[in-house]
């Protein structure tokens, strides 16, 4: 656990920020969202927790001084440290594991995942959770629980290596119940899963009011995630079981839900979030910072900017380039953006499905810019290709710099663009294709559409209005102190009085 000190003052609102793989440890939309929003609040103390692959990842934001202390969580890596439970001890920790297992598999049971996991989070501060979970008695009551009588994971006869696989993953998982939590002031998870545990456990101990803003569809992405995973039915029924109750007490134990988008507030509806504990908020960037980008190329090019990564579904816009280059036989596809770790064999797919199609001398991985304005300037037309987003920042700062764009239908895309950009089905080379030919054919349409979006993006989704928007969240959260369930309406209802007022 890497812990980074600045400066602490008394006296002032404190807010501590959760997040999982993203600030300050990368970048990123959501990594460039929390660094705005702190170096935009130097009248607010920020501590950060972070969940990280390793531990060893660097810090590669400046963190200002009125951020107290960053403290890295690792999933992976060498075991925590702990001891062993023992006696009444040990008895206790089973039968908390037993009910939150069988919380995962058994709809009768779910309601016993909540007072389980907050069981579960008194032994990990303990240090007795990661050892308990790498011995075989959490092996056998995983066997014991998914072969009762009428469960349907039963049917799919789960074997031994099923549940060493299962156990080894939700040990991982389960790491950041070990501390620290928040103990004062406000938790803020800017995202869903793991990132939250810490808030959940801090709410159960200190009464710290829990805010929840969601970028993309956490739950979601997981089953996006999992249904090419290597692992047996069993398995995936166990994490997605654990993330699907994970977000339900998320959504019912935070004080507060700021989806940057409407389509995120459905899926957090559906997971049973109270609606009047929801309030949109749209991701904001500064137009100052976003310029017009000034001339075009001497094109055709379409640019793309982000981290090359499957949520990004590149190979469909390396497609739909292809059905381009047919039309137009001098385009070129200009991809922006660093490979994450792990993400290698990803990019080297792409680059080999560009050298399929016989385009590789026309489609270029140019890696991480300086400036990631370059990246938008550098195309006559800026394509969004995901197959999941919340609310794209790069397509707001595509929009910033006068840029028209082609984006895929998902999470906040339409709510972005409105009618400044076109806006295509996911997963479908033809229509990107067909909507970027119109583009590169039309350069009047194209710099109107530009200057449309710019237009937008200033009435809309400037980053004064989102930094004045959760300085209110945050003040008016810590005023009213403890969130605990019983208060939460009241809390709510000072939150609509102080946005509608």
């Amino acid at each position: 656990m890497h812990v980074h000190h600045g400066e602490r003052r008394s006296g002032a609102s404190r807010v501590t920020l959760l997040t999982e793989g993203t600030y300050p440890h990368s970048h990123g939309g959501v990594s460039v969202w929390c660094d705005q929003l702190v170096t935009g609040m130097p009248d607010i103390d920020f501590d950060v927790i972070a969940v990280t692959g390793t531990g060893r990842e660097p810090v590669v934001w400046d963190v200002p001084a009125h951020v107290s202390r960053v403290v890295s969580v690792p999933m992976w890596g060498p075991a925590p440290a702990g001891r062993t439970a023992r006696g009444r001890e040990r008895a206790r920790l089973a039968a908390a594991y037993e009910r939150f297992l069988a919380a995962l598999f058994d709809p009768r049971a779910e309601d016993g995942f909540g007072p389980a996991l907050y069981r579960l989070a008194r032994s990990a501060a303990d240090g007795l959770l990661s050892p308990f979970l790498r011995e075989n008695r959490a092996i056998e009551i995983l066997t014991a629980v998914w072969n009762r009588p009428g469960l349907a994971v039963r049917e799919a006869r789960p074997t031994l290596h099923d549940a060493v696989t299962a156990t080894a993953l939700l040990e991982h998982a389960l790491r950041p119940l070990a501390g620290p939590y928040p103990e004062q002031g406000v938790a803020h998870a800017v995202s869903g899963g793991v990132a939250v545990l810490p808030g959940l456990a801090g709410l159960d101990r200190h009464g710290v009011p829990l805010l929840l803003t969601e970028h993309g569809v956490y739950l979601r992405e997981r089953y996006l995630g999992y249904r090419t995973a290597p692992y047996r039915w069993p398995v995936k029924a166990l994490i997605l079981g654990f993330f699907r109750l994970l977000a339900e007490e998320s959504y019912r134990k935070a004080s507060l839900i700021t989806p940057g988008n409407r389509y995120n507030r459905l899926w957090e509806e559906q997971g049973g979030a109270d609606p009047g504990a929801i309030r949109t908020v749209y991701n904001g960037v500064d137009p100052a910072a976003f310029p017009p980008a000034g001339p075009e190329p001497e094109g055709p090019v379409l640019s793309w900017a982000g981290r090359v990564d499957p949520i990004k579904d590149l190979e469909t816009l390396i497609r739909a380039f292809a059905l381009v280059r047919n039309e137009l036989p001098d385009a070129r596809l200009r991809l922006f953006g660093g490979t994450p770790r792990g993400g290698e064999a990803y990019r080297e797919r792409c680059e080999e499905l560009a050298a399929e199609l016989g385009h590789a001398d026309a489609v270029t991985f140019e890696g991480r810019v300086e400036d990631i304005k370059d990246a938008y300037a550098a195309g006559n037309v800026v394509m969004l290709s995901s197959i999941s987003e919340g609310f794209p920042f790069t397509l707001i700062e595509a929009m910033s710099c006068g840029r028209a764009t082609v984006s895929t239908d998902v999470g906040g895309v339409r709510e972005a663009v409105g009618d400044t950009g076109l806006v295509v089905p996911p997963r479908d080379p033809a229509a990107m294709a067909a909507a970027a030919l119109q583009l590169l054919g039309d350069p009047v349409r194209r710099r109107a559409m530009g200057e449309a979006a710019r237009l937008r993006v200033i009435e809309q989704f400037t980053l004064r209005q989102t930094i004045d928007t959760f300085r209110s969240i945050y003040l008016e959260l810590a005023a009213t102190g403890t969130a605990r369930p019983e208060r939460t309406d009241a809390v709510v209802a000072t939150l609509v009085r102080s946005a509608t007022g």
